[in-house]
């Protein structure tokens, strides 16, 4: 067994995990998370997608201690005490979602897709950075439509 310690949406957490764990477990299973779903094991459909580091990462596909002492960032941690963070507030208002499986991944894929390319992120673009991500209910416009408008929110912050 080994003992990780990183922190997640913004608070210290610890636990004994073996070497094999996978983050995604991690969150979903010691600590609870259940936003960060798993829906393939391969690092195919996206439902896994978080922020380690600020960075988008597939949590399926990655041990826990890799994670050791990084920030980690998961659906649950975006909104605040405020109010939904403008991504989610937009996948709302644009009916970015059906099932809701594909959701958390989607938002947090959104985010990184608006940090790494700025606000007025074109239509394009959002659809080939969205490649890694599988909706198995929609055609995909509400939610390119949704990331979009989520894009000019963050702008506007």
């Amino acid at each position: 067994m080994l003992t990780i310690s990183l922190n997640v949406n913004g608070k210290p957490v610890s636990g004994e995990i073996e070497e094999r764990t996978l983050l995604v477990q991690f969150l979903r299973e010691h600590l609870k998370l259940t936003g960060t779903h798993v829906g393939c094991d391969t690092s195919q459909c996206g439902a896994c997608v978080i922020h380690v580091d600020g960075v988008s990462v597939k949590s399926c596909t990655m041990l826990a201690i890799q994670a050791e002492g990084c920030e980690v960032t998961t659906i649950e941690g975006l909104a605040s005490d405020q109010g939904l963070h403008p991504m989610q507030q937009a996948f709302k208002d644009n009916h970015g979602l059906q099932c809701g499986f594909c959701t958390p991944g989607m938002v947090m894929s959104g985010v990184d897709i608006v940090n790494r390319n700025g606000s007025d992120v074109d239509e394009a673009t959002v659809r080939k950075e969205l490649e890694g991500n599988i909706c198995r209910c929609t055609g995909y416009h509400n939610i390119v439509k949704a990331i979009q408008a989520g894009a000019k929110n963050m702008g506007a912050q």
